[in-house]
């Protein structure tokens, strides 16, 4: 009787370790996102006389050979808040129609058959020629610092910006927005050529700007708010 209990325990304890007899499943493979597409046509602040427009792209390699699809994106604004298309393609081109005298930005991404998906590739603006326009309105400014969210840990901070106009003869000049609200409404500079503007600060505020740029014929384009933190 003492064998038999015995017997019946060693083969519980074989049978328990043995899991069944079935092998350990293979890991389940990486699967690599594609390259970042680069932009090529339209280039950075060009104006195209024909507002049906032929996007190209450079073609993406995908790390593991899968096929590559992308998905392009035409807005009205640099942040894409504002979004006029968002088309996909097959190959590394798409022709798209759009409205005239209009200022455009645009930006593709690379996303493989297993939904591994690149970044987005850089943006690059352009405008479409307008029926009888003789001056196009600058382009969106776009922020080079503070970063946006940043936490700054001085009194001081500098704002700088940049900023472009497809009439390359236009002068441009900025008025900059500064304050604890949103959107600001003091205007802390007023009509200056420089892209930087030095303003002091308190500790723990979210602070808030914006930038508004104006050529020398009339035109202005209204940035988007931007804000940092501060220590």
């Amino acid at each position: 009787m003492k064998y038999l209990i015995f017997t019946l325990i060693i083969s519980g304890i074989l049978i328990s370790c043995g899991g069944g007899g079935g092998d350990t499943p293979e890991p389940t493979p990486t699967n690599n996102a594609p390259e970042t597409p680069t932009l090529t046509y339209p280039t950075n602040n060009l104006l195209c006389i024909n507002n049906s427009v032929a996007f190209t792209w450079g073609a993406s390699t995908d790390p593991d050979g899968d096929s590559v699809s992308y998905q392009i994106q035409v807005a009205k604004d640099n942040l894409f808040t504002q979004i006029a298309h968002t088309l996909t393609s097959s190959t590394a081109s798409k022709t798209i129609a759009l409205d005239k005298g209009v200022a455009y930005y645009w930006r593709v991404k690379a996303t493989d058959s297993k939904n591994a998906s690149s970044n987005y590739s850089s943006t690059f603006q352009f405008y479409t020629e307008g029926t009888g326009v003789t001056n196009h309105l600058p382009f969106s400014p776009t922020l080079v610092k503070p970063a946006l969210n940043a936490t700054i840990q001085t009194n001081t901070v500098v704002l700088e910006w940049a900023a472009s106009d497809v009439d390359t003869n236009d002068s441009l000049t900025y008025d900059v927005f500064f304050g604890t609200v949103n959107p600001p409404t003091t205007k802390q500079g007023d009509n200056i050529s420089a892209k930087t503007l030095t303003v002091n600060v308190n500790a723990s505020i979210n602070y808030y700007w914006k930038v508004v740029v104006k050529d020398n014929k009339g035109g202005q384009t209204i940035g988007q708010v931007w804000n940092f933190v501060t220590d």
